[in-house]
């Protein structure tokens, strides 16, 4: 497992512990999250904001009326950012001003202000943690949804022994990496499109479009996350595959076609995020076109329909396509799904330097009878989202 991608709000409150969390900064990173810190005025007197700085490669937050973020609403922004809310420790004071819903610091803020599950690493006296009020307030937190690890048992910085030590960094990064492997499609095959296909014009030119994969590549993240065996179809893309997904390589629509039909009798789902060359030119010339002074004119045939053909099969996997549209984005979508028999479609804007070669994204996903809009946010994060409503579904069907 890592944390590939992964957005992670560290927050940092003011106990003892807080020294093990520069440690847990490193093995996050490491892990391949992107980390921004958080810290309280109590784990300034512990450690300082710059060895996180150092730590992470980011600025350290520590006021919530820092005029130079809050000109921007630079508190929301930071709430929307993280996929998990990490905060590690968690003293007994926190805990009880998040279970009371208060928000008179940064990190109280956005803990309310964040859609974002929220994870807590408690630290305090075995005292302090054996007290009914802090008891009654985890209860409080669990029923929220807000996930209690540890704590752990042994010597405390005070002398005493017994439960109240922070789990180590390392059993915290674990704790986070199973928290973005679900098993939602465990056992699964699945097959991804992704990126743009190449139309050779002659052995120098060819005709493509502004497709740059990353939103194919976050999905087959994603779904091994999910627990599913993937496969990536994948035109020209300067992006890493994802760890353990099968990727294949191709060029042009129709070695897309052909790869995707050797592929798609073992598929239990099929994801088509490529950007396909909906035309190719008739013929290809064998060497380069000169240059002249006439015009030029170039006649295209249409490409197969990989999307179509693969839902028009007599046992078709669990079908969801792409539509990416500059304008009447739904009716366009609707339409698609309808006349080429979806599972689901999911459409994106791509006017105004939206969707293609982006970090980020909003969709708008359609079915049969319903529909759900994903907010602009991160593409891995937005795949996420889209993978656990596809699970949703598919299972249902």
């Amino acid at each position: 497992m890592s944390l590939e991608n992964k957005q992670i709000l560290l927050g940092v409150t003011g106990g003892i512990a807080a020294y093990k969390t520069a440690e847990l900064t490193r093995l996050l990173i490491k892990a391949g999250a992107f980390v921004r810190v958080v810290m309280t005025r109590g784990a300034q007197a512990f450690v300082t904001p710059l060895t996180f700085q150092a730590l992470s490669g980011e600025p350290v937050r520590t006021e919530l009326l820092d005029p130079e973020h809050e000109a921007a609403m630079g508190h929301i922004e930071l709430a929307r950012w993280a996929d998990l809310i990490l905060i590690a420790p968690a003293t007994a004071n926190f805990i009880e001003r998040l279970a009371t819903g208060r928000a008179d610091d940064l990190l109280s803020t956005l803990c309310l202000a964040s859609a974002s599950p929220i994870m807590l690493a408690p630290a305090m006296n075995q005292q302090m943690w054996k007290q009914q009020a802090t008891q009654d307030n985890i209860k409080i937190l669990q029923q929220r949804d807000i996930n209690i690890i540890g704590p752990a048992e042994g010597d405390q910085a005070c002398g005493d022994i017994g439960p109240g030590r922070m789990l180590e960094p390392q059993e915290i990064l674990s704790q986070a990496e199973q928290h973005f492997h679900t098993g939602a499609l465990a056992c699964k095959q699945i097959l991804i499109t992704a990126g743009p296909t190449r139309e050779p014009i002659d052995p120098v030119r060819f005709l493509s479009n502004r497709s740059s994969g990353k939103m194919g590549y976050a999905l087959a993240q994603a779904a091994v996350e999910a627990g599913a065996t993937v496969t990536l179809v994948s035109g020209p893309v300067v992006l890493a595959t994802p760890r353990g997904v099968k990727k294949v390589s191709v060029e042009t629509a129709e070695e897309m076609y052909s790869t995707v039909l050797e592929n798609i009798n073992h598929a239990d789902i099929f994801i088509a995020t490529a950007a396909v060359s909906d035309y190719r030119p008739a013929m290809t010339a064998t060497q380069k076109i000169k240059k002249s002074s006439d015009n030029f004119t170039l006649e295209l045939q249409p490409n197969p329909d990989i999307l179509a053909e693969v839902a028009a099969l007599e046992t078709p996997p669990f079908t969801v396509g792409f539509a990416a549209e500059t304008e009447s984005l739904e009716k366009h979508a609707q339409e698609k799904l309808k006349r080429k028999k979806l599972d689901m479609i999911a459409a994106n804007p791509v006017n105004n330097h939206q969707g293609f070669d982006q970090n980020e994204n909003q969709l708008t996903v359609f079915w049969s009878d319903g529909k759900q809009h994903f907010p602009l946010t991160s593409k891995h994060k937005i795949a996420r989202q889209l993978l656990n409503l596809i699970a949703e579904k598919y299972h249902s069907k």
